[in-house]
C-alpha cells in the first residue's frame, strides 16, 4: 500500500484526469484518497501546492513508465521512437497520466505558479530528447545538421497533440504512432 502522500498524490491526479482542475475541490481529493481533508493540508499546505505536486508526481510516474522499458534498448534512434511511443499506450496508468497532463496544461494558462512547474517539466522532458538526439547524431543515426533542442520540441509538442486526438477518440492508437514514427524520420532524416 502506497504511503499517505503518493495516495493523496494518486487521488488527485485520477480526479483532475476525470474532471479537469478547474472545479477540483480538497474535499473531493479526500473523499477519493480516503483521508482527511486536514491531512491533504498538512502534506500540501493548500490546493496549489496540491496541485504542484500532482503536476510532478505524473512526471516521474510518466520517467517509471518510460524508463523501465527503455532498460534494454541501447541505440539512440530506437530509444528515441521508444520513449515517444511509450507516452500513447493504451493502459490505465498512461492514460490518466495523458489526460492529468493535459489538464495541468490547460488550467496554467490562468495559473502562473502552474505555468512555470510545467515549464520546468517541458523542458526537462526536451533535454531528454536532445541528449538521445545528439546520441543518434553522433552515432550516424540522425542528420548531421539537425538541430537536437529544436527536434525535440517539436517531437514533445506533437506528441502532446497527437495524444490528445488518440485519447479523445478522432485518431487511433495505430494512427498515433504511425504519425510518431514518421516524425522520428523527418526530424531525424532517413538513417
Amino acid at each position: 500500500m502506497p504511503d499517505r502522500p503518493t495516495q493523496i498524490l494518486e487521488a488527485a491526479a485520477r480526479l483532475i484526469a476525470r474532471r479537469g482542475v478547474r472545479g477540483l475541490r480538497v474535499e473531493e481529493v479526500s473523499a477519493e484518497a480516503g483521508v482527511s481533508t486536514a491531512l491533504i493540508y498538512y502534506h500540501f499546505k493548500d490546493r496549489a501546492g496540491l496541485l504542484r505536486r500532482t503536476l510532478a508526481f505524473i512526471s516521474r510516474r510518466a520517467v517509471r513508465y518510460t524508463d523501465a522499458a527503455l532498460k534494454n534498448s541501447t541505440d539512440p534512434r530506437t530509444r528515441l521512437t521508444d520513449l515517444l511511443l511509450l507516452e500513447l499506450q493504451d493502459t490505465p496508468r498512461v492514460r490518466e497520466n495523458s489526460a492529468a497532463w493535459g489538464e495541468l496544461r490547460a488550467s496554467a494558462v490562468f495559473d502562473p505558479d502552474l505555468r512555470e512547474q510545467l515549464t520546468v517539466a517541458t523542458e526537462e522532458w526536451a533535454d531528454d530528447l536532445a541528449h538521445l538526439i545528439r546520441q543518434a547524431r553522433a552515432a550516424g543515426q540522425a542528420a548531421a545538421d539537425v538541430d537536437p533542442r529544436a527536434a525535440a520540441e517539436r517531437l514533445t509538442a506533437l506528441v502532446e497533440g497527437v495524444s490528445e486526438r488518440w485519447m479523445s477518440g478522432t485518431t487511433t492508437l495505430d494512427r498515433a504512432h504511425e504519425l510518431l514514427r514518421g516524425a522520428v524520420a523527418v526530424e531525424l532524416g532517413r538513417p
